[in-house]
This record gives C-alpha cells, sequence and structure tokens, in this order.
C-alpha cells in the first residue's frame, strides 16, 4: 500500500451534487468522482476511456482543512435561439482540502508523475476552477490513506490558522471510504464514476463514513511566545 495525499486549493471550487440546468449548487467537500475526474485528465485518459473505472478502486479519503464559504453566481444564458434563461451556480470560496489516495505502489507513481507532469489541464470541479499554483504532494510509501491524513500537518492558509491561534488542537473533519474506518455509521453518496462522457454522464452510490482528527496548530507556540513577551 502507498498513499498520495493532494493539497487542494483555488479561490473558486465547486463540487457537483445532482442539480437542474437552473441551478447547479455545490458540496461541502471534493467528490471521489471529481478527483477520479482530476486523474483521468492528469493521465490522458479521454472522457469516455473505460481505464476510468478502474480509478474507482483506489482508495480515497478527504480532509476538510479550511472549510470553504459558498458564493451563488447566476449567468444568462441563451438555450435555444431567442429564449434566455437566468441560470444559478454555486462555488466554495477559500477552501483548502487534502485528499488522500491509496493504491499499489506501481498505479500510485504513475498518478503521482502524471499530477506533475497533467496530459490535460487539471481543475477543481469546474474547468473554470484552476488550482492555486502547482499541487503539493506527498507520498507515503507505507501508510494507508486514513494514517497518512492523521499523520501530515495542518495545511490551512496561514491567516486561518491565526485565527484560530488561541487553540493548540484543531478538530478537522475527514470523510472516507466506509471499509476505511471502524464505524457503522455510514451514508451513501452518488460519485462512484460509471461515465464522465459529456453527453452521458453516470454515477452510482457508494457508502462513506466520516470522523474527525485532532491536529497541532503550528501558530498556537508562536502566539503564546508573543503574548509572554508583550508588556503589561
Amino acid at each position: 500500500m502507498k498513499t498520495l495525499t493532494i493539497r487542494l486549493t483555488a479561490p473558486l471550487q465547486s463540487y457537483g451534487n445532482e442539480a437542474t440546468f437552473d441551478r447547479r449548487t455545490s458540496g461541502d467537500y471534493p467528490s471521489k468522482s471529481a478527483i477520479v475526474g482530476m486523474i483521468a485528465a492528469a493521465l490522458g485518459y479521454s472522457r469516455n476511456d473505460k481505464r476510468i473505472q478502474e480509478l474507482n478502486k483506489l482508495q480515497f479519503v478527504v480532509r476538510i482543512d479550511q472549510p470553504g464559504k459558498i458564493l451563488t453566481d447566476f449567468q444568462t444564458v441563451e438555450w435555444k435561439t431567442g429564449t434566455r434563461k437566468i441560470t444559478y451556480r454555486e462555488y466554495l470560496q477559500d477552501a483548502v482540502f487534502v485528499v488522500a489516495i491509496g493504491g499499489g505502489p506501481d498505479d500510485i507513481d504513475r498518478i503521482k508523475y502524471a499530477l506533475k507532469h497533467p496530459r490535460y489541464a487539471l481543475f477543481l470541479g469546474r474547468r473554470a476552477n484552476s488550482p492555486a499554483g502547482v499541487l503539493q504532494i506527498t507520498e507515503f510509501p507505507d501508510k494507508d490513506p486514513v494514517t497518512a491524513l492523521k499523520a501530515l500537518p495542518w495545511q490551512a492558509s496561514n491567516w486561518y490558522q491565526r485565527r484560530h491561534s488561541a487553540d493548540k488542537l484543531v478538530k478537522i473533519q475527514v470523510v472516507a471510504d466506509a471499509n476505511l474506518l471502524s464505524t457503522n455509521r455510514t451514508s451513501l453518496v452518488k460519485d462512484h464514476v460509471l461515465s464522465l462522457d459529456s453527453k452521458a454522464r453516470q454515477y452510482k452510490v457508494r457508502p462513506i463514513t466520516t470522523t474527525q482528527v485532532e491536529l497541532r496548530n503550528p501558530l498556537f507556540k508562536q502566539n503564546t511566545q508573543h503574548d509572554a513577551m508583550s508588556p503589561l
């Protein structure tokens, strides 16, 4: 087992729920289908490539290091000649997530290389949402995804960490494939990819579970020292 962690941040991200043409909402964190799509793009797979379904076998966990705020945008669309409609789209602002994917060493090595040398452009949920710079990728050669995310330091932005500088430890939500956590509390999400064909996207449900991890705030000690040196 080998695991990669990938830090995902951008001014805007969006991870689609089931939606209508008029209104498309966003989930609170990256869906497995979005990450499968991003990896497929990096590997150079076309949308109807059957190899995409093999990527569903990757173990998948996401850590919500910095929750985003919802931004709703509206667009005027001419969906047929002479007929215009206003549509609404939701985005997550200023969010930071860490995704962990686990699998066989050869597969993970190939994915790591592809993410650093992508064949097609990478985006975070929608084409307009490019990552904020080069992806930050960390390799854990002997850890499963859950263990890797417990070991990885808090990846929130500095301004967000400063906002919580009074807290030595912060509790972070983790969402994982249900078989990776020993709990009976599971739910179903529809993000197992059957097809990413733009004319016939298809997904099926998969079980997930959630937990929390405690991470050290790297700015807590700095804040304490600053207070100790402040004059009375």
